[in-house]
């Protein structure tokens, strides 16, 4: 029987390329000379730290422009607002992955309601769809394209 896993994940070896990128230029960018401004990465967030707010935006400019060029999708990033402590202000920025609870319900929801023959099943942090037909398979990954998620998903492990 067909079937495939929907999926959200990002490369965190590419996540790394692309900080230590943005934060190379910022080192060597004119406007950020004798300023602190830096990127630190701890696992799946981002942290900045700035003079002023007004950097912060750059860096994070920066930032999606590398994040881009490395095939990381931008939809997963997740802001955080921006702290001012002393003189340095701060922003963390979350990279999203994994299907949380709410959003797997809400894809096997509109698997459900579009009725075709395939089984969705919520397994872990992805979604399994299953049908008898390939036809039907590739008509729910158009659906789910169509459909206006808030996080980039990925069809992997299609089997036949």
């Amino acid at each position: 029987m067909p079937s495939f896993d929907v999926v959200s994940e990002i490369d965190l070896h590419e996540v790394s390329n692309a900080v230590d990128q943005a934060s190379r230029e910022v080192g060597n960018r004119f406007d950020f000379k004798g300023s602190k401004a830096d990127f630190s990465l701890d696992g799946h967030v981002v942290t900045m730290t700035s003079e002023s707010e007004f950097q912060l935006q750059q860096m994070l400019d920066i930032l999606y422009a590398k994040l881009s060029k490395r095939g990381v999708d931008i939809g997963c990033v997740e802001l955080g607002k921006v702290e001012q402590a002393g003189k340095y202000a701060h922003q963390q920025i979350t990279l999203r992955h994994g299907i949380d609870s709410d959003l797997a319900r809400k894809i096997v929801k509109l698997v459900k309601d579009a009725k075709l023959k395939v089984q969705a099943a919520i397994q872990g942090d992805k979604v399994r769809i299953t049908g008898k037909k390939r036809d039907d398979l590739q008509q729910v990954i158009a659906l789910l394209k169509q459909a206006e998620l808030d996080l980039p998903l990925q069809y992997e492990n299609f089997r036949d």
